[in-house]
């Protein structure tokens, strides 16, 4: 009775196959090894080529980024460009509203100066 009583307890059971484990490890472990290998290899080679395609993703996606930030910079330019145009423009029309005034200024004065002469 006390052996059924061993193996009905979970320590017997536990017991039992770790001595079974060690017995049978040698001669299973090997197999196991040689089964294991080909598919550990598909795995890294799956991970290696997983990570040269992402590799290239992020490299075209760079790409598409630094373009996107050309062109709105070319577009910042040309809009300083269209700004600096339009305030020389304004600045030369102010100058010669300006010079046009003083022009009739002058011509305001001299016909006031001179029928009083």
């Amino acid at each position: 009775m006390a052996v059924e009583d061993f193996f009905k307890n979970n320590t017997g059971k536990g017991i039992a196959i770790g001595i079974a484990a060690a017995i049978l490890a040698p001669a299973i472990l090997p197999v196991v090894v040689q089964a294991a290998r080909p598919l550990a290899r598909a795995a890294i080679k799956s991970g290696l080529l997983f990570l040269n395609k992402s590799r290239e993703t992020v490299a075209e996606m760079g790409e598409v980024v630094e373009d996107l930030v050309a062109e709105a910079r070319a577009e910042i330019d040309e809009e300083r460009t269209k700004a600096n145009s339009a305030t020389v423009a304004t600045e030369d029309i102010i100058e010669d509203s300006v010079d046009i005034a003083e022009a009739e200024s002058e011509v305001v004065s001299k016909k006031t100066i001179s029928p009083s002469s």
